[in-house]
């Protein structure tokens, strides 16, 4: 059982230095060589049942929010062993070890949840996926998101994507994305949006000081700008979220209206339902694109791994006529963009 946990604490750390945080490789690291199953809650880290990895429990991630939250409390001497402080790994440990003791409680009621975050980059693609989508319809657009956490990439309109030399929505925007882009550039255009609508099993509440501390610890200690960009989305954040299985919500308030377009999406989420969810949901999807017509189209657009490359797929399908497209790939954390849609 120990070289479970040990082999997973690894996995995260690899994949943490993949996606640009040394700290957190660091600190998993850490754990990974000197963690012992000698109290209640280290013994249920080694004892978890299941895959503890990156792709099903997460445990991994579950551990370092749970520090993280407490950092930001200012608990247990982690903010003076955290960034920007200089990296001292017998400080570092002596303050995570103190809080694996201390605070065994909070630690052991913050991993019940899995991670949950809210990567405001996505909406990079999302961007880019709604200029195509408004060039070929210049329709107003209802949005639907699948999994959609705090419902932050509800807002994309809002959000300017810097590629190249051009921006893609309102220059003065609070978030500024500035993804590294490859390829040619999305059509330029002004995209409406007429509803915001996104569904979550657990939603976070972003006015809520509990749920924003969740989501916050979530976001690695050495990657201030993300923190910076998620404070601004949420201080733009103005949609509405439903608390509900997402399967379920898309059987009973999936349509479509003349006049608009309906655009579906997810971002690296829908690869977590279940598969027979993720069946029951594309006949779901299926049933009301073939009821649809050219002055009300249906719009499915997912970001999630499809483990054909780099980084997470971009797919879409279009009703009427249940088009398949391929627009291209980007970082699972938005760092980079491959677009690549259909000339």
């Amino acid at each position: 059982m120990t070289a479970r946990l040990t082999e997973a604490l690894i996995e995260q750390a690899n994949a943490c230095e993949k996606l640009g945080s040394p700290f957190m490789r660091t600190l998993l690291e850490l754990l990974a060589e000197r963690l012992r199953p000698d109290t209640p809650l280290k013994k249920r880290l080694f004892n978890w049942p299941g895959d503890l990895g990156p792709a099903a429990e997460s445990v991994p991630l579950r551990l370092t929010g749970a520090l993280h939250a407490l950092r930001m409390l200012d608990r247990c001497g982690l903010q003076d062993a955290y960034p920007p402080n200089e990296l001292d790994i017998e400080i570092l440990w002596g303050a995570v070890d103190w809080a694996l003791d201390k605070e065994a409680a909070y630690i052991s009621t913050f991993i019940d949840s899995p991670p949950q975050t809210n990567e405001v980059r996505r909406s990079a693609g999302l961007i880019a996926a709604g200029q195509w989508l408004n060039r070929r319809y210049g329709l107003p657009i209802d949005l639907r998101e699948i999994g959609c956490s705090a419902g932050l990439n509800l807002m994309w309109d809002q959000f300017a994507l810097n590629a190249g030399d051009a921006t893609f929505g309102p220059a003065d925007s609070k978030v500024q994305l500035m993804p590294d882009w490859q390829g040619n550039l999305p059509p330029a255009g002004t995209v409406a949006i007429s509803d915001r609508r996104g569904v979550d099993l657990a939603p976070i509440d972003i006015h809520s000081p509990i749920d924003r501390l969740r989501l916050k610890s979530y976001i690695w200690p050495d990657q201030p700008q993300r923190m910076d960009m998620t404070d601004a989305a949420i201080s733009m954040f103005n949609a509405k979220i439903d608390q509900a299985d997402a399967v379920d919500w898309l059987s009973k308030s999936l349509s479509t209206r003349k006049g608009h377009l309906t655009l579906v999406y997810s971002t690296i989420a829908w690869q977590y339902l279940p598969r027979d969810a993720q069946y029951r949901g594309e006949a779901i999807m299926e049933m009301v694109g073939r009821a649809t017509n050219a002055d009300a189209p249906l719009a499915w657009l997912l970001i999630e791994n499809d483990g054909k490359g780099e980084g997470a797929g971009i797919s879409l399908r279009l009703w009427p006529n249940d088009l398949k497209l391929s627009l291209g790939r980007m970082d699972f954390h938005g760092r980079w963009v491959q677009w690549a849609p259909p000339v």
